[in-house]
This record gives C-alpha cells, structure tokens and sequence, in this order.
C-alpha cells in the first residue's frame, strides 16, 4: 500500500499561477479520466479551492502511485502550464504524512483562515468527483473517510471552528446578531459593489436574509453584481430612501469621504418612525459620519470595531490548536493502522483458506469411514472442526492485528509465509 500527494497551496504557490493551475468541477473529472486512462490501477483525488490544489494518489503493490516528478507533469500538462516552473512550487508527501496532512485540511488547520468550515464541504465535494470518475477505490475511500471523521472530532471537541475570524463573518455574527435575532424579515442595503459586500452577503443570506438592495455610485457596476448575487439594484440617487427603508446597512465603497454624512442620514431617520438600524462601515476611510452612531436605536460598528474581535478570536483559535493536532495524530495512527491491517489480508486469505481446505479434507476421509453419521452429528463435527482451526489461528491474527498498530508487519507475514508455505 502507498499513498502520495502532489500540491502546493497560498503559502507556496503565488496567486497568479495558483489561478492557472485550480481546476473546476468540470476541469477536475476531465483531469480524473485522464489519470484513469493514463494510470490504470491506481486511485486519485483532485482536490482544488481558491487556495489550493493538491492530487492525492493510491495504490497497491504492482500499481504504486506515479513517481512525483510525473504527477507534476501531470498537472501541468492538465492546465497548460510549463512543468518547470511549477515543479519547485509543489510539495510532495508520502504515506502517513499523506493522511496527516488530509485530515489537517479537512479540519481547517492549513486554512488561511485557521478552523474555517467550508474547506470540508470542499474535500467533501473533491472525493464525490472522484467517485464519479471512477479514480476512488478502497485506499482514498478509508483515507477520505477518516478526513471527515477527524473534522467533525475537531469541530465537535475543540471550539476551533466556533469564533469567527474573518471581518465578514464577525460582522454578520458577533455584530448583526447582537441587535436581530432573525434577519428573513429584514431589510438590507449594500452601499458599494466590491469583494467584501459580496462575502458580507453570502454570510446574511446563511442566516436567512432574503431582501436585498444594492446601491453603487456606478450604475452598472451595481447592476452586474445585483444579477450575479440575486439582489435588486437601485440608483446611487436613491440613497436615502432606502436608508428610510433598510434595517441593516453594509457599505463598502472606496470613496475618500464619508458617503452618508450626519445631515443625510438625519433626513431619512426622518421616516424612520424609530425603527433600530445596524450598519456595518467596512470601508476605509468610513463611509458612515461616525456621529450616526451617536443616534438613537443605531448601532453603527467600523472596521476597527470589527477587526479587534477577529483578532481576540484568532487567539481564542490558537488556544486550540494542541487539542485538535493531538486529534489529528490520534486519527492518523487509526488509519495508518487500519492500512496496515488491510495490507495482511492477503496472508489472513491464504491461511484460512489452507485451513479450510486442509480440514475439508480430513472431514471427507472421516465421513467415508463413518458413513452411519446421522446428518446432526456430521454438522456438530463439522463445527468443532471450525472452531478448533479459529482457535489455532487466532494468536498469529492477534500477533499481526497488533503488530499492525505500529507499522508495516513485513517480518510476521514473511514468517507466516515460511512457516506455513504460503505463496508471494
């Protein structure tokens, strides 16, 4: 049994080529027939996010992963790119590390964001295309299997993934929570179009916003994102109206001035009839005359307001990190076990069934010279023939079960094999 991986992530490839070299769900099966065709007999998963792409192999003996240098060939070949260039970029791990270092993605560990969550749906998504394209067999199977178990063991017994760390996801959270305890029935406004407005909605639209209005001082930069992110588009001119109408407001421009000044604002509270409002100024300079926040039934929180509870969560974050790598380790040396297991099967196979045939055998020769046996008499012989061969076997299956916890059992089965004559 050999497990391999091929990949580089944000820490080591830059973002110019790491866009080159992602793969979509399309562009990963297409890449998973090809390795099927090319590499018959071994197992692979493409896993690719926006910040990182890494090909896991397995095989058997006579169908080992390919050597390293040819699964970077590989992928370049896949995405056009020159394999010299990327090569150095690339890491390249084998057997245990291989399953250590899946189950520390799967966790959020080699996040960028340390115990973010969505990285599990990801692998998650990464093995059904494998599955799919016929590249998953029993090795990434239990390797896959074990990663999800060692997420859920780190996100249920440590509280990694229960402090946000990113100012988007406090600010919906820690922030907009802390006033609405619902938002389906709330108003929201964007006021700009960028990145940020765009990650600040995909987590509202999680804890259920449904009405959505964005304004932008250029029309159709507004009205692109508007159909991209399935939200209704208004003129910049029409700012405080919807100020009058919104209970929670999210802005984001690159304007070097305040974009909703105190005297604004203080014409739309007029229609306001004293309805509470949370505004999250993301930008920088604030879009927002800090005064609003002054204002009753406002809460008004800026990006400093915001940054400081990302930081208290991220070492809030680090404080588990011990409990969920001792996780990771403990669920590494299970698996690694298990494939060790596995790898005795062969030999588990051959003994049983020398046994077997071997006890066969004399069961025949006893019956002929037994022919008066009543047929409960023959079962009941049978049976203890049965259990007497479990029991000499047993202390050798034992031996390797054990043996199997701490590593390859190479010299027992090479022994079993003398002992009992059995076949390579």
């Amino acid at each position: 049994m050999t497990l391999a991986l091929v990949g580089g992530t944000h820490r080591t490839v830059p973002l110019a080529l790491r866009e080159r070299l992602a793969f979509t769900a399309e562009q990963a099966a297409e890449a998973l027939g090809r390795f099927r065709d090319r590499f018959p007999g071994r197992e692979g998963v493409l896993l690719s996010t926006c910040n990182r792409v890494e090909f896991y192999t397995a095989g058997e003996r006579g169908a080992a992963p390919p050597p390293p240098d040819q699964l970077v060939s590989f992928l370049a070949e896949c995405r056009g790119i020159d394999a010299t260039s990327l090569g150095p970029l690339l890491s390249r791990e084998h057997d245990e590390a291989v399953a250590r270092h899946l189950f520390g993605v799967a966790a959020g560990l080699d996040s960028m964001v340390l115990g973010e969550p969505q990285i599990l749906a990801q692998v998650k998504q990464a093995w059904a295309i494998a599955q799919d394209s016929h590249t998953s067999g029993p090795l990434t199977a239990g390797m896959f299997q074990a990663a999800l178990r060692a997420a859920k063991r780190v996100a249920t017994e440590t509280a990694l993934g229960r402090e946000r760390v990113s100012i988007p996801s406090v600010a919906v959270a820690d922030f907009a929570r802390g006033v609405f305890e619902r938002f389906e029935d709330k108003r929201v406004l964007l006021v700009g179009a960028g990145k940020m407005a765009a990650e600040t909605l995909r987590y509202l639209r999680e804890a259920g916003a449904q009405d959505v209005v964005i304004v932008n001082r250029t029309a159709a930069r507004a009205r692109d994102l508007a159909a991209r992110l399935d939200v209704t588009p208004a003129p910049f001119s029409d700012l405080e109206h919807q100020l009058a109408s919104a209970d929670l407001v999210v802005s984001t421009t690159g304007a070097s001035d305040h974009v909703v000044p105190l005297e604004l604002f203080l014409r739309a509270e007029d229609h306001r009839e004293g309805r509470p409002l949370v505004v999250l100024d993301l930008a920088v300079p604030r879009d927002f005359d800090p005064r609003i926040g002054g204002r009753p039934g406002v809460w008004l929180y800026c990006v400093d307001d915001l940054a400081a509870a990302c930081a208290a969560n991220r070492r809030s974050r680090q404080r588990e990190m011990p409990q969920a790598v001792a996780i990771i380790d403990e669920e590494t040396r299970r698996f690694m076990g298990d494939m060790h297991h596995r790898s005795t099967a062969p030999v588990i196979e051959q003994l049983l069934a020398g046994w077997s045939e071997t006890g066969d055998a004399e069961l025949d020769r006893l019956y002929r010279r037994l022919p008066h046996l009543a047929e409960a008499d023959r079962t009941e012989i049978r049976q203890a023939f049965e259990r007497y061969a479990a029991k000499m076997l047993h202390p050798p299956l034992t031996s390797l079960r054990n043996e199997s916890r701490s590593g390859p059992p190479h010299g027992l089965l090479d022994a079993l094999r003398r002992l009992f004559n059995l076949p390579e």
